[in-house]
């Protein structure tokens, strides 16, 4: 079956073919072959059959789609050049130049690239074109592939019934080949192989990295380790050798995101895809000349989005396993189009790509050349002998002098924002290794860098001519300190400026710039506008300079100590004293046992355990007399001695220990200014441990003073640190000075909303905006399907906020909902109230919902990510939330088990007895109980021995019964006794219910409470040999016993 559109330019060439590669087609009518001795046969040789040319003549089939010369043996050995089979391109070299003295034809792909679509969905994209070439004894080329002939005379001669079949397939195209010709892409053929390459291509291994080798092969695929189970395998059923094999590895390419089984990958080559081209030739001789991007086309089984032609949606009819092709799209811009010929038409094919939205900021492949290494002729030598003596003397450093495999030749641009993207794989958990494929999909592979690869030097310093560069650093803030020293030390003038994605926890520097304490599932398409439209700020630098201290008396020296600093510059803080023990010590005994300490939760309980120990101890209650700091010519020893701090901190940021803030706001203080980044001033600021206590409930520090220059000495060995990195310093001299400014992005307030033309509607003044919430568990689980998250949501009343409010204003508004009483203001429509942990979602921006760190909730509108209803994520809230009854005009849905029943008239209704809600929480029936507490049960009931619902709930270990109670529950029950004197969190802890147990004291519970044998909830757990249960209760137990000291003392 063949189906054809006429170009627009001529009335009867065919440019789109469609055929399903290996089925079988109608031969065409066979003719008399001509013989070698016919004056016909000798005007045109072209038509001999394969067994009458002449040796010199001809081709033998290696698979579909793909010919190669058979090599001639009466050329001469001497020349391997002409032996050499003839070079197949299998991908596009858009800014190859056409090179007089060539010839060659282009073939549309038997893969669904090149922008025909094609219905068994193999290969195609960015290998749309495929030129078989034969270098030829002149040192030209010319295309000499001939079909096998037709008839019986050419069976005897020629190859098997199946060959002939599929090149009756090949004959099929041969119309589209000669309209691509036509259109002038004959630049697409690839470069001639550079001197000294093998004459055939090796075998490669399948690579997950970018290679920055002289030996990259255009186009290669980035593969990654895949499940996706539901996508078939992109070489289609004829070339997939997998099909019959079950429980086969699959792997994605991270930059034109196809899916084929392992096995496959080799399969790829012979329907001619290839991906996205990163780079280009260094085969023409102006390096400068104007280039453009073509689309690289790839066919899609499913495809989200809208048709760019036709506008409508690409709807198939059964969404899993379908073979049938949809859509046609492109790697670079993302444009997407139906498979059929009334959308996708020749022209996609020679257009030249707009890189899409993110087009400020991609690098385009044209700027990347690959170089060719220098021969060393004897010409060439004699010059360097001549010029040795200036090389002697001149400044370059050996970086500037290395010959480099790629190198870059960018085009100026006002409007453009190039990228660089830094990702430190080993930060927030697995959270980097993720984020890179991402980047790989959006940008230019070879824009996007791997720090366990090699650092960010060589990047920056291919990447330093680059007008109007920007720099991403995907990590934590020792990740973008790593990035800042090397931009000191190659001395880019102008210094670009840097970006942050935090990953991982703590990122002081990442909030003090607004780019929030970490990263939870923001599109990367959202991070990159934000990193574009960022402002440029400037962040203070300073230097730290130590040396050993000559008053220091022997005695005082420790052997443990070290005399030089982790590091010599600081952008976040230096610190010394009780701080800087405990991280040394953290740092200390996960070095020693690496292995204790890859979980997130047990490293934050040694922090604890160490600071209480420390408390304990008093190690650094005698800090004061061990130092002496002077500050700007004035000795503030005297004061600080009368504070006696165990903490003192140099500070360069508002933010210090996970996004709080020491220095506070010193509006009322006439001796104090704002804090800033960038006004080179330090905050020098004292802690003791009620401070440090009250620091993590929005207190502040003692403040010192703000200085620019700070002469610290110690006469012992005290634990420092610097922005994070411990040591434990020898008796010293430290001087603090400025060292420079570094330059930033700071992620800023967008405006989607605002009005683009006059004759369009002002933003309100009022917005009345209904609220509904979704849970945990809906998120997760429809969070890529909008429609049914909408209709997963729990409604939770409705506010009015002014038009031109953020998210963090709402907050308090929605907040304030829940907190006014029955018939004041806003109606509240849910029965179960927001836990402390909720978060808006963004409904809008992206295809799919996501969440917005509330850190960054300043930097949102509400009309940016709601129009006439908000989304909220909680955390806490049970799957099965049920809606409570609103009058709509539709029938109602029919409910799950799970979901109440509707409530009766206040008439009409009977409380349930409370027998009924113990045997619910004892049988853990989890709808029953929310069913009886709906209808009017009371959820402080107890029993003959004083137990409360919660205690049968967590006897039976039912986790989602104990949530309920805790949310719906008056918080008496939390500390409620049964009669022999135990709390809920007694009876957990000596059952070993590390989970309930956690619920419980995130509530509020009390863990200073003992039973009538005198045991708290932490002895408890040590009597069943829960040792680290035990240790979590202790450390929860001394932050409630510090909490309530630092209560009395504000008292």
């Amino acid at each position: 079956m063949q189906e054809r559109a006429r170009h627009p330019g001529s009335r009867s060439a065919p440019v789109l073919a469609l055929a399903v590669r290996g089925a079988p087609q109608q031969a065409p009518r066979s003719t008399p072959t001509p013989t070698e001795d016919t004056p016909r046969a000798r005007e045109n040789p072209s038509r001999f059959s394969q067994a009458q040319r002449p040796a010199s003549h001809r081709s033998r089939r290696l698979s579909p789609g793909v010919r190669r010369e058979v090599p001639d043996p009466a050329l001469p050995a001497s020349r391997p050049w002409a032996q050499e089979p003839g070079r197949l391109n299998f991908g596009r070299n858009p800014e190859r130049p056409q090179e007089p003295r060539e010839e060659g034809s282009h073939r549309m792909a038997e893969g669904p690239g090149g922008g025909g679509p094609r219905r068994d969905g193999a290969g195609g994209g960015g290998a749309a074109e495929e030129v078989v070439r034969r270098r030829c004894w002149r040192g030209e080329e010319a295309e000499v592939s001939q079909p096998w002939p037709e008839g019986p005379r050419g069976m005897a001669a020629g190859p098997p019934v199946e060959e002939r079949f599929r090149q009756m397939h090949l004959r099929k195209q041969v119309s589209y080949r000669k309209a691509i010709t036509k259109s002038g892409l004959q630049h697409l053929a690839p470069p001639p192989p550079a001197p000294g390459a093998p004459c055939s291509e090796p075998e490669r291994h399948i690579r997950s990295t970018v290679d920055w080798s002289e030996s990259a092969t255009y186009g290669e695929h980035i593969w990654f380790e895949t499940n996706v189970s539901g996508d078939f395998c992109y070489v289609g059923e004829q070339y997939c050798v997998a099909k019959m094999l079950k429980s086969v590895s699959r792997r994605k390419c991270a930059a034109c995101k196809i899916v084929v089984h392992t096995p496959c990958i080799e399969q790829l080559e012979k329907i001619n895809f290839r991906c996205k081209p990163s780079f280009r030739e260094s085969g023409s001789r102006n390096v400068r000349e104007p280039t453009f991007v073509r689309h690289h086309w790839v066919h899609r089984r499913r495809q989200d989005g809208k048709c760019r032609h036709c506008g409508k949606g690409f709807q198939q009819k059964f969404t899993f396993h379908s073979k049938e092709i949809v859509a046609i799209s492109c790697s670079w811009c993302k444009q997407a189009y139906h498979s059929k010929v009334s959308c996708f038409m020749l022209q996609q094919i020679e257009e030249p790509c707009s890189l899409g939205v993110h087009a400020a900021v991609v690098i385009p492949p044209t700027w990347i050349l690959r170089a060719r290494r220098p021969q060393n002729t004897l010409k060439a030598s004699k010059k360097k002998k001549r010029a040795s003596f200036k090389r002697k003397s001149s400044k370059k450093g050996p970086e500037e002098g290395r010959w480099r495999p790629f190198i870059i030749r960018p085009t100026p641009s006002p409007l453009m924002k190039p990228l660089l993207v830094f990702v430190n794989p080993k930060s927030g958990g697995n959270q980097g290794a993720k984020i890179i494929q991402s980047f790989l999909w959006y940008l230019n592979p070879r824009q996007v860098f791997d720090l366990s690869q090699g650092g960010p030097k060589e990047a920056l310093e291919m990447y330093r001519k680059v007008h109007n560069l920007r720099i991403l650093a995907c990590g934590g803030d020792g990740t973008v300190g790593w990035i800042l020293s090397t931009l000191d030390q190659l001395r880019l003038k102008p210094s670009p400026p840097v970006a942050i994605l935090p990953l991982g926890t703590g990122n002081d520097l990442a909030r003090t710039l607004n780019w929030g304490g970490g990263y939870t599932d923001e599109p990367v398409s959202k991070i990159l506008s934000h990193v574009e439209e960022g402002n440029v700020v400037q962040l203070d630098r300073w230097d730290l300079h130590a040396e050993p201290n000559p008053e220091a008396g022997p005695e005082e020296r420790d052997e443990g100590a070290t005399d030089r600093l982790p590091l010599d510059v600081f952008n976040n803080y230096f610190s010394l004293g009780f701080d800087a023990h405990v991280t040394l010590e953290f740092h200390e005994s996960r070095e020693a046992n690496p292995e204790k300490f890859n979980s997130r939760f047990r490293n934050k309980m040694f922090y604890a355990g160490t600071a209480f120990s420390d408390f304990l101890t008093g190690s650094s209650k005698d800090l004061a007399k061990h130092i002496r700091v002077v500050c700007d010519g004035t000795d503030l020893t005297p004061k600080i001695q009368d504070l006696k701090p165990q903490c003192i901190v140099f500070l360069n940021i508002p933010r210090y220990c996970a996004g709080t803030m020491p220095w506070g706001h010193p509006g009322e203080h006439h001796d104090f200014e704002p804090q800033r980044h960038d006004d080179g001033y330090l905050e020098v600021i004292g802690f003791t441990m009620t401070s440090l206590a009250a620091l993590q409930v929005g207190g502040h520090g003692e403040r010192l003073t703000q200085c620019r220059e700070v002469v610290l000495t110690t006469s012992k060995a005290i634990p420092v640190q610097v922005d994070g990195e411990p040591c434990k310093l020898t008796a010293s001299r430290i001087h603090i000075a400025l060292r420079n400014q570094a330059t930033m992005v700071q992620k800023v307030k967008r405006r989607s909303a605002t009005p683009l033309h006059s004759d369009q509607q002002p933003v309100p003044e009022q917005l009345q905006i209904q609220v509904s919430r979704v849970s945990m568990h809906d998120y997760e689980a429809l969070h890529y399907d909008k429609e049914q998250l909408k209709e997963a949501s729990v409604p939770v009343g409705t506010v009015v906020v002014p038009g031109d409010s953020d998210l963090e204003l709402c907050r308090a508004h929605i907040e304030r909902l829940q907190q006014e009483p029955e018939g004041a203001g806003a109606k509240s429509l849910t029965y179960q109230k927001l836990s402390p942990k909720w978060c808006f979602l963004d409904a809008t921006t992206a295809s799919r919902f996501y969440r917005i760190d509330r850190a960054q909730e300043h930097l949102n509108y509400v009309t940016e990510i709601a129009q006439d209803e908000i989304y909220i994520l909680d955390p806490e809230l049970l799957g099965a939330s049920a809606r409570p009854d609103l009058p709509t005009p539709t029938s109602p849905l029919p409910t799950s088990p799970c979901s109440p029943t509707p409530r009766s008239l206040p008439g009409d209704a009977v409380p349930p007895k409370g027998e009924e809600l113990v045997e619910a929480a004892k049988r853990n029936d989890f709808c029953k109980l929310q069913e009886l507490h709906q209808a009017g049960g009371d959820l402080m009931h107890r029993d003959d021995r004083s137990r409360t619902l919660l205690h049968h709930a967590v006897s039976t270990g039912s986790k989602e019964v104990v949530r309920y109670l805790l949310d719906h529950a008056p918080a008496e029950i939390l500390d409620a006794v049964e009669e022999n004197g135990e709390t809920c969190l007694h009876q957990a802890a000596a059952l070993g219910q590390r989970t309930i147990c956690h619920y419980i004291v995130e509530a509020g519970a009390s863990l200073m409470k003992t039973d009538q044998q005198g045991d708290t909830p932490r002895q408890r757990a040590e009597k069943a040999q829960d040792t680290e249960l035990a240790a979590y209760l202790e450390n929860r137990q001394h932050y409630q016993m510090i909490q309530r000291e630092d209560q009395e003392t504000a008292v």
